[in-house]
């Protein structure tokens, strides 16, 4: 089955090298992670190259520490001709459990390029298809 078109989820650790001197992690760090993720569910959605063209309200709101599992989920909200918008949120995830709360949110857009760096048109977006091929594709019998 192939995967959701719209849609991205990562998991990554926080280790000691991604965090400031509260032992929290740096800003930065969040922020290239939700830019890959938007960037991975952009490329999806679009079939090919995109560049990133602004961030948007990006909202930490809690720490992420060491050891913390960091959770990702994008996903395409909106398309114009050539732009898409990306929700992206990041969750502290407990391992163990499965139990996540929501750490950061923010809002990316992208714009679909051809080879020479001019934007190309990208598809419409499915009304309900990226949740529903997301479960479909993630659930387990």
């Amino acid at each position: 089955m192939p995967a959701p078109r719209s849609r991205a989820r990562m998991l990554e650790v926080v280790f000691p090298k991604d965090t400031n001197y509260h032992g929290t992690a740096f800003g930065g760090f969040l922020l290239s992670l939700m830019d890959k993720a938007a960037s991975v569910a952009a490329v999806r959605h679009a079939g090919g190259g995109v560049v990133t063209a602004r961030m948007d309200g990006v909202d930490f709101r809690i720490p992420l520490r060491v050891g913390d599992a960091v959770a990702l989920d994008a996903r395409v909200i909106r398309v114009g001709r050539s732009s898409m918008t990306i929700q992206v949120d990041v969750y502290r995830e407990h391992m163990a459990s499965g139990e996540q709360e929501l750490a950061t949110t923010g809002t990316f857009v992208f714009v679909a390029v051809y080879e020479n760096g001019k934007p190309r048109p990208v598809p419409p977006l499915e009304e309900g298809s990226t949740e529903e091929a997301w479960g479909r594709a993630t659930s387990r019998p």
